[in-house]
């Protein structure tokens, strides 16, 4: 499937809100991780539905619930019923190849961004769709397969440390946004180092294969950009809501992440132009090596056009060639050949052609 577009077959002729999986499918079950925690305890277990969801609440406390598996229209519609989520919430959640957003719903708050991983079977970089939504006492994250960037704010959780254990919904969802967007900076960062150790191999030996990983680079790097840029652009309308579910003390933090995401965004930009100079040079020192070679053979060439002349003179089928008397007319023929080229040579060295 492709990286950049979802096959929408399955979604065609269906109505706005009707619940259709675009994507593929991850895994074969979902799963359900509850995380419930306040200020003074924490606790952690995996729920077989939303109903025992409902059954392990605890009063007072702020709960993050986990689904993890998209496929499965049943339990997100589930998910919709228990939480009052819009069902075009619902149906951007399931929609693998959903353009990143925040919208504000009065009662909820919904954002769809883009988490990214390096692949190591392809080397590749692959994305992930991960949407939440938060309420006054709740947040719930949804992905398609099991494994996200998201161990350090759980151990922050479990070690209470930070402010995450002392604020709301609202915090935890810019924790959560903070790490994706930390992410998107560590594969910049590893995409950069690789473009930057190829840029003396450019000008030592500009051969085909160079060319091939610049253009893999650029390719990593659109792809990057495609899904970093609105990323970047949906936290932004996510820091600029005016909702009673955010904090002012909340609202500091979202405009920092969003200084982080432009930061993320100029780096894409910066090594873009760099990939871009990177085919001007290794152009231009593949120009440079064919000039090389064609002057080496224009000189080449000019040294033997003498020789060739006097070669054919002397090869001709007359029967009276006047030198042909001489006793030592071979060995004087050879001494002009050297003469002639040697003397080209020379005046080449001096017009520094060679």
């Amino acid at each position: 499937m492709a990286r950049y577009f979802k096959n929408r077959s399955a979604a065609q002729g269906k109505f706005p809100g009707e619940l259709t999986f675009i994507g593929r499918q991850k895994m074969e079950k979902v799963t359900i991780h509850l995380i419930q925690y306040n200020e003074h305890l924490i606790e952690e277990t995996d729920v077989a539905s939303l109903a025992e969801v409902n059954e392990k609440r605890i009063a007072g406390t702020i709960a993050w619930i986990d689904i993890t598996g998209l496929h499965d229209t049943d339990t997100i519609a589930t998910a919709g019923t228990h939480f009052a989520i819009h069902p075009l919430t619902l149906e951007d959640i399931i929609n693998t190849g959903q353009r990143p957003k925040a919208e504000d719903f009065e009662d909820y708050i919904s954002i769809m961004v883009k988490m990214l991983r390096l692949e190591k079977t392809d080397g590749k970089i692959h994305s992930e769709q991960l949407a939440m939504v938060m309420g006054t006492d709740y947040l719930i994250t949804f992905q398609e397969r099991p494994g996200d960037v998201f161990d350090p704010v759980r151990e922050r959780l479990r070690l209470m440390k930070g402010r995450v254990r002392r604020s709301g919904p609202d915090y935890l969802m810019y924790a959560l946004l903070d790490t994706i967007v930390d992410n998107y900076l560590v594969l910049i960062e590893r995409l950069g180092e690789q473009i930057e150790a190829i840029e003396p191999v450019i000008i030592d030996n500009p051969g085909p294969e160079i060319l091939s990983q610049i253009n893999e680079y650029r390719r990593e790097l659109h792809f990057l950009r495609s899904s970093i840029r609105p990323g970047r652009d949906a936290i932004r309308d996510f820091s600029r809501l005016e909702s009673d579910l955010i904090t002012t003390t909340t609202t500091i933090f979202l405009r920092d992440l969003n200084d982080l995401g432009t930061q993320a965004v100029e780096a894409m930009d910066t090594y873009r132009e760099i990939l871009k100079d990177q085919l001007d040079s290794h152009s231009a020192s593949s120009g440079n090596r064919l000039n090389e070679t064609m002057k080496f053979l224009t000189v080449f060439s000019a040294v033997f056009i003498p020789l060739s002349l006097l070669a054919g003179i002397y090869g001709t089928n007359f029967s009276h060639v006047p030198e042909f008397a001489l006793k030592y007319g071979y060995f004087m023929f050879w001494g002009a050949l050297v003469l002639v080229a040697g003397g080209m040579i020379l005046f080449f060295r001096r017009k520094k052609w060679l």
